[in-house]
């Protein structure tokens, strides 16, 4: 990439997001050009927005069966990794998905076990939440707000069984994913850090994290 495409990159970037998130994606990317490092936002939310329960009547909104799963997995479109799915199966994992007819247009995964982030490390934490991953929605369908939609759904059903609410994840610097969730009402209550240097790999979660069980477990072998 040439300076000129970098500056206008840059100067959209800051359009967008402003100066000071600019600044530290640019910081961030910087720093993986030497190391590894992944900053993840943690968040909660524990209360649905009535605004996110509204979907269009062509849709149909439901948790999966694995059956179902397992035949939408024979289509790449969808990004459902076998090794993946199946390791979801085993730990009780559960897919809430929103369904244009024969059509998997959003989805996203829910746990209530530790699970293996794409670092390879285990994430813990509180199971008197239920942790949701991995979501997803076909490009045809984005715009909608097919995933906040599934995830308000999802976290009432949770709520109903006894959950006190979702946990999640996500990228410091995926500023979209953020700016969706905290629209839909979660909240931020703190860090996780992954670094990976001469050959080991190194974690730190900040003190908000305790309240909620979040730990990262390093599997042995890596350091």
């Amino acid at each position: 990439m040439n300076l000129a495409v970098i500056q206008e990159t840059i100067r959209n970037d800051i359009k967008r997001v402003g100066i000071s998130k600019t600044l530290f994606d640019v910081i961030y990317k910087a720093i993986n050009h030497v190391v590894y490092l992944r900053v993840l936002d943690c968040v909660t939310i524990k209360k649905s927005d009535p605004r996110y329960l509204e979907v269009s009547n062509n849709y149909t909104c439901r948790f999966l069966t694995n059956d179902e799963i397992v035949a939408f997995a024979k289509f790449p479109e969808y990004d459902l990794e076998e090794e993946a799915m199946w390791l979801a199966f085993k730990k009780g994992d559960e897919c809430f998905a929103i369904l244009d007819g024969d059509r998997l247009a959003s989805y996203g995964w829910y746990s209530n076990q530790p699970t293996t982030s794409s670092e390879g490390l285990v994430l813990h934490f509180n199971q008197a939440y239920t942790y949701m991953y991995q979501g997803y929605t076909h490009h045809d369908y984005r715009g909608q707000r097919l995933h906040a939609i599934g995830m308000t759904m999802a976290l009432n059903e949770y709520l109903r069984r006894g959950f006190k609410g979702i946990v999640s994840c996500v990228d410091a610097t995926n500023f979209n994913s953020l700016k969706s969730v905290y629209r839909m009402g979660y909240q931020s209550f703190g860090k996780l850090y992954i670094l990976k240097a001469l050959g080991q790999c190194f974690v730190y979660r900040s003190p908000g994290c305790k309240e909620y069980g979040y730990w990262l477990e390093k599997i042995k072998g890596q350091g």
